[in-house]
């Protein structure tokens, strides 16, 4: 096995975060955290890398950032900011989330509580195949309203083109993506496409393999990512107006 192979394989079962779900009762969900999502202390290592990672290429320090369907806080407890929010609609996952951020209870497709042109980055991992096509059509609706003119929409998702044969593993998988088409839907609803990284991460699997921070580092920074299933997808608000 190359080095780029392990980097993978360490990757592997820490990507599940970060998801809205839309179960049809509580104890369907409850099952759903206990069987794919459950807790598990390792992400945060892996988060710190890829915060870093994100961090010195398109989220300044001084910004205020929102994190959409934040799950146990591994994105957003990491990243370095002027201001911090995340939006769940599991009310429980508030006491995985540092005290310095800012907890929301409620859906994606409608954030009232958030002014127009509050945040300089919106992020989202694992989130948009969870939500219907109206669901999400909402959120990204809500996306633009609440980004600054220029600011930044951060997306990590399963890529369909890569992963089509474990995808629908999970069954709360609604929609399809590829770098492609969720590059294009983005353009679609009035966004400017930043970066596209079809291959970026490992598809999530449920394995308890051990983790390494510089092996994440190395993985990341490589421009051979072996197993990579999840892709990475940036966008910006326009800084005018639109005809």
């Amino acid at each position: 096995m190359t080095q780029d192979e392990s980097n993978a394989v360490t990757l592997r079962s820490v990507y599940r975060s970060h998801i809205i779900f839309h179960m049809s009762n509580e104890s369907n969900s409850e099952r759903y955290f206990q069987t794919r999502f459950s807790f598990d202390s390792r992400r945060k290592r892996v988060w710190k890398e890829i915060c870093r990672y994100l961090q010195r290429r398109y989220i300044p320090e001084a910004a205020t950032v929102l994190d959409l369907g934040t799950g146990y806080g591994d994105f957003i407890n990491q990243v370095r900011a002027r201001a911090r929010h995340a939006v769940d609609v599991h009310e429980n996952l508030a006491e995985h989330v540092d005290p310095n951020v800012t907890f929301h209870a409620h859906s994606c497709t409608a954030m009232p509580a958030f002014r127009e042109e509050t945040f300089d980055v919106v992020f989202a991992s694992n989130l948009f195949e969870h939500l219907t096509r109206g669901e999400l059509l909402a959120t990204l609706s809500e996306v633009a309203r609440v980004l600054r003119p220029g600011g930044r929409l951060i997306l990590l998702q399963p890529n369909f083109k890569y992963c089509a044969a474990s995808y629908f593993d999970d069954y709360t998988h609604v929609q399809v993506f590829s770098h492609i088409s969720l590059a294009d839907l983005l353009v679609a609803r009035g966004f400017e496409i930043m970066c596209v990284q079809g291959r970026f991460l490992p598809f999530s699997l449920k394995t308890r393999l051990p983790t390494n921070r510089l092996l994440v580092r190395a993985y990341l920074a490589s421009p051979i990512k072996p197993l990579a299933r999840q892709m990475l997808v940036v966008a910006r608000k326009p800084l005018y107006p639109q005809r």
